[in-house]
């Protein structure tokens, strides 16, 4: 039996693997700093004691404290809000856009076919980075243009799918059968081919959220997100790597939580994935 079928078999058992399982408790424990930070930061992320600067991880601040003094649980925690509502609005953003240019592309065929697909490739032809970084640049830096940068650099990728999709439905006996019956094609469209298009699609979003939650993080650390003193993760990197020697936790910490998102949001879009396939 294959991972995707004893991945099946386990769910039906009711067994779900502990590393999914630990996995889910590390993105619930994300959101809920996301959601409600002063419910679980002790301090203001903003708030100096200069006084208290590079303090190692103690009871006081178990993170420890950075060069102004800030408590750097109390930063991290906040930074989860940037980092997720950037991670889901971009892939939100992308799959939405990526749906609309791979179904033009697969209904239409012919010319808009050709032409959409030759400007997804070119598109594609440059890495997902250096593409979010070129868009940032024309844009400028910030929270906001982060987003459409990372959105805009992910559409290629779910097009492509969705007009692979598309095109293997499209051909389907049930898409068949309607048009025979004299169905108008709108209503083909939304009733049988987006249908059938779009779960496939919203599965490999979940790995996407990862992806762009990690591009985020680069785009911050080289200086392209959002400004001092935002407790942004990719940001506190940046500031943290002239500290390593006098204090390390000043940039562990916050790539530790950056590094435990992503992996839990690739296992939880793994594994969701494997279910899927294995159900087919």
């Amino acid at each position: 039996m294959g991972g995707a079928g004893r991945a099946a078999g386990k769910l039906r058992r009711g067994r779900v693997p502990l590393g999914v399982l630990l996995a889910g408790l590390i993105l619930t424990f994300m959101v809920v700093c996301a959601l409600a930070p002063g419910f679980v930061a002790p301090y203001d992320p903003y708030a100096p004691d200069l006084l208290a600067s590079l303090k190692p991880p103690s009871w006081a601040h178990i993170f420890g404290t950075d060069q102004l003094g800030r408590d750097i649980f109390s930063r991290v925690v906040h930074g989860a809000s940037y980092s997720l509502y950037i991670g889901l609005c971009a892939t939100a953003l992308a799959v939405a856009a990526g749906i609309v240019i791979g179904l033009s592309a697969g209904v239409a065929g012919g010319v808009i076919d050709l032409a959409l697909m030759r400007v997804i490739d070119v598109l594609l032809a440059f890495p997902g980075l250096l593409m979010s970084m070129a868009v940032v640049a024309f844009l400028g830096t910030g929270v906001t243009n982060i987003l459409i940068a990372i959105a805009i650099a992910s559409i290629p990728g779910y097009a492509r799918i969705v007009r692979a999709q598309v095109m293997v439905v499209r051909t389907s006996g049930y898409v068949e059968a309607a048009r025979v019956l004299g169905q108008p094609p709108m209503r083909t469209l939304l009733r049988h081919i987006l249908p059938n298009t779009v779960g496939p699609l919203i599965v490999l979003s979940t790995l996407g959220i990862g992806s762009a939650i990690l591009q985020s993080a680069a785009l911050s650390y080289l200086g392209l997100g959002p400004k001092a003193p935002t407790p942004e993760w990719g940001l506190m990197l940046s500031e943290g790597q002239g500290y390593l020697r006098r204090g390390w936790w000043v940039g562990i910490f916050p790539g530790v939580f950056a590094t435990a998102t992503i992996i839990s949001t690739t296992v939880l879009g793994r594994y969701i994935k494997a279910l899927t396939d294995g159900r087919a």
